[in-house]
Order: C-alpha cells, then structure tokens, then sequence
C-alpha cells in the first residue's frame, strides 16, 4: 500500500450555527490523483482551505507528509503546492517575471526551472508577453506552473482547467496524468465530471459538508446501479413481467424496456421463461454523471 501522504481525521468547520464541513476522513496515497467532489456549498473550498492552514479547524486533525498542520504549525506546507481559485498575477509583469517573483519565495527554484514549467504549461511561446493581454486560459495555465516551480511532493488544484478551451483541457489532464507517474501526489477538484473520471485514480465525494463515498473509481461504479436496455416485440408485456422481480426497475423507452437493479441474465432468462426473447441486449454501465447524481441527490 502506498504511503499516505495527506489524511483528515473528523476534520469540521463551523461558521456561527452553520456547519460547513462535518467529521471529513481523507486518505489521500502518494502518486495517485485523488479527485474531490461535491456540488456548490459542499465544503470542498473550506476543506482545501484547511489542509493549506488558511481556515482554523472547528475540530479534527490535518495530517501532510506525518506532520500536523494548523494555521500556527505549517511546515509540512513547503512540500505543497496548489492553485485554488483565480492565480494571482501581476498583469503588468511578464509571464517570466511572474514566476521570477514567485521563484524568490522557494529557495532553489534558477532559471533553468522556469524555463522548465513554462514549456510544461504550453506557455514557452508567451513568457515575454504581459500578463495583463493573457486569456483567463492562459492565466490558469501560468498559476499552475507557479504551483509546479518548487517542485512539491503534493498539488493541490481547485477547478485547474478553468477557463481553458478543450484542447487546454487535455493538455492539462495529460499533464496531470504526467506529475503522477513521475510520482507527484495530485489533489483535484473538479465539477467536470468526465475530466475526474478520466484523470483520477480515487475520488471523495462530499454532501453538504459530508464524505458520502469515497474508493477507487472502477469499484465505486460497480458498486452503482447497471442497467440493461431490452429490444421487444411488446415492450408493455415485457415491462409487466419485470417488475415481478425482486428489486427490478423497469421503464419502457419506444421499442426498449430499461432494466435496472438486477443483473442484465436475470432479466433475460425471465422474460425467455415466458416466451419474450429480446432482439437486443445492451448492458449500460454507470458513469460517474449518473453516481454524483445518485449520491448528492
């Protein structure tokens, strides 16, 4: 198993009588993309805010690399980078000189690195332009490479390919992919759905302040209702003889009856004991879509 290299223990926050986040248990390994779920106001941003020691926690513990974070105890935080929100740039400074200025924070952080993650980000082209005339695209592009420059163990990103356009997106999922196997721990979240399904090796999906799943994405799709889609003759005779089944639920859609809640031969075999053999059999896996709706309702 890998080292744990970022884990929450009941972590909460309160504001006066609203709770914004409650008793949240992170486990985040080291290499993986762990993605960070949960629709607007689910406490993600408050969650990501605490573990980089910006908001005091009501109650719980934060845990980076074996050592506790607090506002006041943050060491563990210089192996950390992250890119939460909008990038904050100096728009009448180049795309090299913002990362110049950024580098003066680390120590070690030459030239040659910022050379480095700017060809990283696509942004090589535009390092003497200033920032002001930069696409928001391409300001997200150049927060990252400032959240890459001291070469951190873990990254933490908020929305990372906001702003960019579709072939912005994969670049930056590839790169993503990239930090990852070269061993980079990669903390995302995301309301784009189809890009953490991609990228992300496990996910924590979070409601109203609450973890309600956490696990590695193929099983937590296993885990969630399949469906079977049935070619009939008589989709209404067919639907009747399905819903005697246990569990099974059956809506008919034109010619088709979909299935879900049982397994795709349960059905079949049924419906053939009594003289109904579909003409097509489509088995439909969930996606994740389907299980953040399911979970967040």
């Amino acid at each position: 198993m890998n080292h744990i290299v970022l884990q929450t223990d009941d972590l909460s926050k309160n504001f006066g009588a609203v709770t914004a986040v409650q008793s949240v248990n992170l486990r985040v390994q080291q290499g993986e993309v762990f993605g960070f779920l949960g629709p607007n106001g689910a406490g993600k941003t408050t969650t990501i805010g605490m573990v980089l020691g910006l908001i005091h926690p009501s109650a719980g513990r934060i845990t980076l690399f074996d050592q506790p974070v607090t506002p006041s105890q943050n060491g563990a935080l210089k192996q950390v980078g992250s890119l939460v929100g909008a990038p904050s740039l100096v728009p009448y400074l180049t795309a090299r000189q913002n990362l110049e200025l950024v580098a003066r924070l680390h120590k070690g952080v030459d030239n040659g690195r910022i050379k480095e993650v700017l060809e990283l980000v696509s942004l090589t082209a535009a390092a003497e332009r200033k920032v002001a005339g930069f696409s928001t695209g391409m300001k997200q592009r150049l927060g990252l490479a400032a959240a890459l420059l001291h070469r951190p163990s873990l990254i933490i990103l908020d929305e990372p390919t906001n702003g960019l356009d579709p072939a912005g997106m994969r670049e930056v999922r590839t790169l993503i992919r990239q930090l990852a196997d070269d061993g980079i721990t990669i903390f995302l979240s995301s309301h784009l759905l189809h890009e953490v399904e991609q990228v992300c090796d496990r996910i924590a999906v979070t409601r109203q302040g609450e973890i309600v799943a956490q696990g590695v994405v193929e099983e937590l799709l296993n885990q969630s209702d399949q469906s079977v889609r049935l070619k009939v003759k008589n989709p209404d005779q067919a639907a009747e003889l399905l819903v005697q089944l246990p569990q099974a639920k059956v809506v008919i859609n034109g010619g088709y009856v979909q299935v879900s809640g049982i397994e795709s031969e349960t059905a079949v075999a049924h419906l053939a004991q009594n003289s109904i053999i579909p003409s097509e059999v489509v088995t439909q896996k969930s996606d994740l879509e389907s299980l953040f709706l399911e979970l967040t309702k």
